[in-house]
């Protein structure tokens, strides 16, 4: 069974499956800069995987989109100081034009969940 959560006619935010969760990207407040963005990201990310039964350390992997590369290092200073070493997941990053320019980040999630529900 496919479990679908916080769907619309385009897309859902969780998607569970056989104990696994993929999470659609997420972005960060426009306003902020490319750190606070990141924080953004991982703050809804922590969210969604607690919501779908899962945590930071069970990521499996992370694709990470930024707008501009020469944002990776800010970038990975939010990305280093929340997800230990022993945890890090298969990951990949690259620049791409976001959905709105005002956007510097967008990271999307796999991750092992508890399969403590009936298929």
């Amino acid at each position: 069974m496919i479990e679908r959560m916080h769907s619309n006619e385009r897309a859902s935010k969780i998607v569970k499956h056989n104990g696994v969760v993929y999470l659609s990207g997420q972005v960060g407040d426009a306003e902020n800069d490319i750190q606070g963005q990141t924080t953004d990201c991982i703050n809804k990310i922590e969210a969604l995987l607690a919501e779908a039964g899962s945590g930071p350390n069970q990521i499996l992997q992370a694709i990470v989109w930024l707008a501009d590369m020469d944002d990776f290092a800010a970038m990975n200073e939010i990305w280093n100081a929340w997800l230990p070493v022993e945890h890090a997941p298969a990951r990949a990053c690259g620049e791409s034009r976001l959905a709105r320019k005002e956007l510097l980040v967008e990271i999307t999630i796999i991750a092992a969940c508890d399969t403590d529900y009936n298929y």
